[in-house]
């Protein structure tokens, strides 16, 4: 507010004996108003009246002298909110939460997509006063009611949350740990006390409910440890307060920082509370099953992905075990067919390595497998299945139930079962009599009684048969079967090599000139540069050449950027010879002599 002005307006009343009656506008007496005008700068618009031979100018619009009073901070908030929004898209982007985060401080905590939320600092659009004030009573008692912890964490606002700031602030170093340097820059590779020549000694029991966590990160039981995949206590899971069906994190494989997600096999509780403003709501505490996506856990998966892929740079390992999407009508109503199109989107951008893996006994179908599936984006996914894993369009049961009903379950056991097979031959006679026949019809009931459920788990095994590793690769759905007990040694090699190929292979792609460039062309130029068999799967030789070569592959990159910029000269001339031939004069004149003498002598040779 212009505090200036505040001494010196007038008040034109509509009766000045009454002035309970009202007031028609607020203006500035002549010698007023000069004091508030410098030139073109004018604290204050006005419009000259007569009121009796007096000369009033009515205030029509306040600017106030300084800068701060109104719009133009909500500019510049919206100014704050798009750089932040653009920085998420290029940089590393983290929010502590340190204080109260009100109105746009809220939203840029949101655009920072990162956050740690200190415990009792809200993040609150509105104070709890004013909306009580709104509302006419006495509802909110504080605005941790509206933002606190256990509202911003359990809805994947907040990331993390911290009890103090120096646990925030650790707790940020640890995460730019796994973030690379620089933008483009690889990933940062830490001393790591846990072999990569190691056995995975914690193996996920069969049909039966287990924490995700312990294949990710290993489990202390009374025998000992049990190691995970991953690197021991390398695991820092993030958004572990909301959509509890889902575990995401960052981990480290060999040292190797990498994005984590995993699935929950267990059911959970998705606790919505009751709204204090509305006093017919009351606490929804809905199961959620573990191994769907729901719309809650497939926006956290979506928003995972963006996070490792934005700013952080990681490659990403999907422990894919989803029967498919929750498609009932309040999940439909809740827009999980945006949410897990969402993770397509999300794929389809990413420009890190992707390895999406069914674990053992895990199965991956339907839709689940649709939205993970390497075509998505082939030049980063790639697909794996553990030698126990299953993948398909629906479950053996679901098969079963249309393509290998009773009727084909009774014909399989007419061919395989004697007894049923000779009941079955003589029951279509013609010469039998109606008591014969009734009697050979009640010993096929009895017999199909006796051996139906033995033939229903045939037909579902024969089902489940189809759901096989073996078949996957076979289809070319997935890159080969992994033995569980040696993934570790197979992930750390792959990822090892696939990111130093990826690394050389977008310095190949910056050098080369645009019209020449072709990914697959520059895998052949590798393959020729490795110059040794079996390029394509023997990970540890080619990650290791890579890393033992990078002079020679950095030189051979710098012959390649040379040949782009005389193929791109040469275009520009074959384009337009005069245009091209006035910029190759004025490049010549720019030179020195001895320079330039040496650019005509290799002119005159060509």
């Amino acid at each position: 507010m212009a505090e200036e002005l505040i001494p010196h307006f007038s008040v034109a009343w509509k009766d000045e004996s009454r002035p309970e009656a009202g007031f028609e506008y607020l203006y500035l007496t002549p010698e007023k108003k000069a004091r508030f005008e410098d030139g073109a700068l004018k604290a204050v618009l006005t419009k000259e009246v007569k009121v009796g031979g007096e000369t009033r100018h009515v205030i029509t619009t306040i600017i106030g002298a300084e800068e701060g009073l109104g719009v133009e901070c909500l500019k510049g908030s919206g100014l704050i909110a798009g750089e932040t929004a653009r920085a998420y898209e290029d940089i590393f982007t983290v929010t502590l939460v340190t204080c109260r985060s009100v109105g746009i401080g809220a939203y840029l905590v949101r655009l920072g997509q990162r956050a740690i939320q200190i415990e009792g600092q809200p993040i609150i659009l509105t104070g709890a006063p004013a909306i009580n004030k709104l509302l006419g009573r006495e509802v909110y008692t504080s605005n941790l009611q509206l933002g606190g912890t256990q509202i911003m964490y359990k809805n994947g606002v907040s990331h993390m949350t911290a009890n103090d700031d120096f646990e925030g602030v650790s707790k940020i170093v640890k995460w730019m740990s796994f973030v690379p340097d620089k933008k483009g820059s690889p990933v940062p590779i830490s001393p790591s006390a846990d072999s990569w020549d190691r056995d995975i000694t914690f193996f996920p029991p069969q049909k039966q409910p287990y924490d995700v966590r312990h294949l990710i990160a290993g489990h202390q039981s009374p025998d000992g440890f049990l190691s995970g995949l991953f690197d021991k206590n390398s695991f820092e899971e993030s958004l572990g307060g909301w959509a509890r069906t889902v575990v995401v994190g960052r981990a480290r494989l060999g040292g190797i920082p990498i994005g984590v997600i995993g699935v929950e096999t267990r059911s959970v509780e998705n606790v919505t509370p009751a709204d204090p403003a509305n006093p017919d709501s009351i606490e929804q505490v809905p199961n959620e099953a573990g191994g769907v996506w729901y719309p809650n856990s497939a926006f956290k998966t979506a928003q995972a992905i963006k996070d490792f892929n934005h700013g952080e740079q990681l490659p990403l390992m999907i422990l894919a075990n989803w029967r498919g999407f929750s498609g009932g009508q309040r999940d439909m109503y809740n827009e999980v067919l945006k949410y897990g199109s969402y993770i397509v989107d999300a794929l389809v951008k990413y420009e890190q390595p992707v390895f999406v893996y069914i674990p053992p006994f895990g199965e991956l179908r339907g839709g689940s497998w649709v939205v993970v599936d390497p075509t998505i984006n082939p030049q980063f996914m790639e697909m794996y299945a553990d030698e126990e894993a299953r993948g398909g369009v629906l479950e053996p049961e679901g098969i079963v139930g249309i393509k290998y009903r009773k009727e084909r379950q009774l014909e399989t056991m007419a061919r395989l079962d004697p007894a049923y097979g000779d009941l079955k031959r003589r029951s279509l006679e013609k010469t039998l009599t109606p008591e014969e026949q009734k009697k050979i019809k009640d010993q096929m009931t009895e017999r199909e009684t006796l051996l139906l459920p033995v033939y229903l788990q045939i037909s579902l095994q024969y089902a489940d048969l189809h759901d096989r590793a073996g078949r996957m690769q076979a289809k070319d759905t997935i890159r080969m079967p992994l033995q569980w007990k040696n993934a570790r040694r197979f992930f750390y090699w792959r990822l090892r090599r696939r990111l130093n190929e990826e690394y050389v292979l977008k310095r190949m792609a910056t050098a080369s000139s645009k019209e020449l460039v072709s990914r697959s062309q520059n895998l052949k130029t590798l393959e020729a540069w490795f110059g040794q068999p079996k390029f394509g799967t023997d990970d540890m030789n080619v990650a290791l050449w890579f890393e033992e070569n990078r002079k020679v592959v950095a030189e051979k990159i710098e012959k390649i950027k040379m040949e782009a910029v005389a193929y791109d000269v040469a275009s520009l001339l074959r384009g337009n010879k005069e245009g091209g031939l006035a910029g190759v004069a004025q490049v010549l004149s720019m030179l020195p002599v001895a320079e330039k003498e040496e650019v005509l002598k290799r002119l005159a040779r060509a």
